[in-house]
């Protein structure tokens, strides 16, 4: 099983990825979670101190994916990072901290650039465990390809035209480059505005496969720097229907 949570900033996608990395651990996988968010958060979320993001070894990207002269490898060696660097979590989960490329251009072509699109391409396609990973905000990462080959991308939405917008021009990028199962999450939903971000949803082509109410336990677990998983409540309830959702979409396969 391979996740990819996508969407707007601020939607809550952080704190979906990490959720459903801790039930799914809970199920009996084995989980590699994966922060490949700038901001670098995931961890709260689930619960790991203590992770260097994998750009801060600028000697090993150096080492595998650098050159002379300009010219980079397109294929380093990165079959061993996740051993490497990912630190144990709770529930059978691990987490590992991609990190950010400090370069001008959202498509750094640099031997860190080369290295961390390979590190997703072999996290994705070559990993035997459950992988959740929480891209950047927005929708450039798609641009890059470098959530090529999910079984699963998930769009997470708010009630909002701005939201829903990225998670429609998600939908279409993610066509482009051969994402074949892409659904949306309802984030932070009321009574009053679900029927309607459906609606809209439906609209753009997307399946709604979860629905999250606001549940102010998240807004305390946050403030306390508790993970969501270990304060239950309506949201957390709601996630497990969600995971309950996306094992059965891939048991039909």
């Amino acid at each position: 099983m391979k996740l990819a949570f996508v969407g707007k900033g601020g939607v809550g996608k952080t704190t979906l990825a990490g959720t459903v990395a801790r039930l799914l651990g809970r199920r009996g996988y084995r989980v590699l979670a994966v922060d490949a968010d700038p901001d670098m958060n995931l961890h709260s979320a689930l619960g790991v101190e203590g992770v260097e993001p994998v750009t801060e070894h600028e000697e090993l990207i150096e080492e595998r994916a650098g050159g002379q002269r300009g010219v980079y490898s397109l294929t380093p060696k990165v079959d061993d990072v996740a051993e490497r660097f990912a630190v144990p979590g709770p529930d059978d989960t691990s987490l590992l901290v991609v990190g950010t490329v400090e370069a001008g251009g959202a498509g750094c072509m640099c031997p860190a650039g080369s290295f961390l699109k390979a590190l997703l391409r072999d996290l994705i396609v070559k990993r035997e465990e459950a992988v959740v990973l929480d891209m950047e905000a927005g929708i450039e990462h798609l641009g890059r390809a470098s959530a090529r080959n999910v079984d699963v991308m998930v769009a997470v939405v708010e009630p909002g035209s701005r939201s829903i917008e990225t998670a429609e021009r998600v939908r279409r990028l993610a066509g482009d480059i051969g994402v074949e199962r892409i659904v949306a999450v309802v984030n932070r939903a009321d009574e009053g505005s679900i029927d309607a971000v459906r609606e809209r949803l439906d609209g753009v082509g997307l399946d709604v496969a979860g629905v999250v109410p606001r549940d102010d336990s998240l807004v305390k677990a946050d403030l306390e720097n508790v993970p969501p998983v270990e304060v239950r409540g309506p949201a957390v309830d709601a996630i497990e229907e969600l995971v309950d959702a996306l094992e059965g979409m891939l048991g039909e396969e």
